[in-house]
């Protein structure tokens, strides 16, 4: 059943804008069905790392690495900037609809990159200090640990916050636009940082 929310005064005081609730559409926090291929693929991870060989592992790692960084750009870049500039209902709408997948995609696509990356990295020998670019390694490290944590430790906590203040009977607005704002931030900063992974990634690649 869909709930409804006050609109905020700057919403209510534009012209032509009609008062009074806004209907939220009904939703799942955490979609069920999901769970099945986010299921599938930690199964599949954990096997990649058990057999340790060097496609699986760079499957892992590759596929999931680069489903991070698009991610991360379109949300920063292209997605963020959009949904800060609609009106409150069609943002409702789209945070209902997109937020509930990121509940599943980041931590999927995050476990995937790291864990797959870091077997890679000791089956090729780069996780070595001997590794002619340790110093290139290093920074990569750096950079990707600063990613998870944002993505982990405030992209997803924000998202799912706003998910619970949704699911309230009376949501507050200005709690909703709080967070919202914190996750379009920091799916800015996170694309940010997806450029100089890029960039010392390819450095790396090319020796």
């Amino acid at each position: 059943m869909a709930t409804t929310a006050e609109p905020p005064p700057a919403a209510a005081a534009q012209p032509g804008a009609a008062p009074g609730p806004i209907a939220i559409p009904d939703f799942e926090i955490v979609p069920r069905l999901g769970l099945i291929p986010v299921a599938i693929v930690f199964a599949g991870l954990i096997v990649a790392i058990a057999v340790n060989e060097l496609w699986p592992l760079a499957f892992f790692h590759v596929a999931f690495g680069a489903a991070w960084t698009i991610i991360d750009l379109f949300l920063g870049f292209v997605l963020g900037p959009i949904l800060g500039k609609l009106a409150v209902p069609a943002r409702i709408e789209m945070t209902t609809k997109l937020m509930p997948k990121m509940v599943l995609i980041m931590p999927t696509v995050v476990t995937a990159t790291l864990a797959a990356g870091w077997q890679l990295g000791h089956f090729l020998g780069t996780v070595d200090s001997s590794y002619y670019n340790h110093g290139w390694m290093v920074a990569s490290y750096i950079v990707v640990g600063c990613m998870a944590v944002i993505a982990l430790g405030l992209l997803e906590p924000a998202n799912i916050a706003v998910l619970f203040e949704l699911k309230k009977p009376q949501p507050n607005p200005a709690v909703i636009e709080r967070l919202m704002k914190r996750f379009i931030y920091t799916a800015g900063v996170l694309g940010a940082l997806q450029i100089a992974t890029l960039v010392i990634m390819t450095k790396i690649a090319s020796g």
